[in-house]
């Protein structure tokens, strides 16, 4: 009998060019890893309206979320926001997003980006589900809009953080959970990132790979890309980062994303 604690990742984007025709080798794979729950990561219509169809032929595996990232922030109108509502309801959608703001690479103007972020956020605060947030080079802009919402008692996971302990400090006090990747594992470019982990309390922390992107580098050797059967990678990463047992992340981290995201039990 495998004993195992449960792994929960957060965040797979099933429906990219590298993974989309991969799902159930995938998912083959993710459960003899010890992953026993995904999330699918929706980010336009298109995807949200996939991970929902992915969710319905895995449950009580895969859950989804929907929303519209803020790269196609410019392709949200008064219609997209219809649709999302109709997929909000859906009880395979846990949370509202990949939702935020982008400010490195502007594929949609700032201006469209806010505009679809505070659609996004006004909805989460109305069906009463937790956000699943993306901020990249628009931190302010991203604390000023979020912080009433979440006054208000809304919840939510900065996914994929790769920022600095500021940061992830101004994120915790907001009420705000942290997602964690690859990025952790990464020793050049992850070194903010690494020193700010120590400093997120235990109870706070999510796992995700984020596949097909951020493969852990603590993996080894491996080919094609990053996929959920790495996610214990990450854990082990911050087991050595915090001083702790890998089974000890893993028990917390998973409980901490079934507690966000109403997931059932292992």
């Amino acid at each position: 009998m495998d004993d195992r604690p449960a792994l929960v990742d957060i965040g797979v984007n099933f429906h990219s060019a590298q993974l989309v025709s991969q799902t159930a080798a995938l998912l083959a794979r993710a459960k003899a890893a010890g992953v026993a729950q995904i999330m699918a990561t929706g980010t336009s219509l298109t995807s949200s309206r996939l991970a929902v169809e992915l969710a319905k032929a895995n449950p009580q595996v895969v859950f989804a979320t929907a929303g519209i990232h803020p790269h196609d922030a410019k392709s949200h109108d008064p219609s997209a926001q219809r649709a999302l509502i109709e997929l909000w309801k859906s009880p395979q959608v846990v949370a509202v997003g990949e939702c935020g703001l982008d400010y490195n690479r502007n594929f949609s103007t700032p201006q469209a980006q806010r505009h679809a972020f505070d659609q996004q956020l006004s909805a989460a605060a109305e069906i009463g589900k937790p956000l699943f947030l993306h901020c990249r080079d628009a931190f302010a802009d991203f604390h000023d809009m979020l912080a009433p919402v979440v006054a208000d008692g809304v919840r939510g996971v900065v996914h994929c953080f790769t920022g600095d302990h500021a940061e992830a400090q101004a994120f915790l006090e907001m009420g705000l959970d942290i997602g964690i990747t690859g990025w952790v594992t990464d020793l050049q470019r992850g070194q903010a990132l690494r020193a700010a982990v120590k400093a997120i309390p235990l109870d706070r922390l999510h796992l995700e790979t984020d596949a097909p992107y951020l493969a852990p580098k603590n993996a080894g050797a491996r080919r094609g890309p990053n996929e959920p059967a790495h996610l214990r990678w990450i854990a082990v990463a911050l087991a050595a980062l915090l001083d702790r047992d890998v089974d000890e992340i893993i028990r917390a981290c998973s409980a901490n994303s079934r507690r966000m995201f109403a997931l059932p039990g292992p």
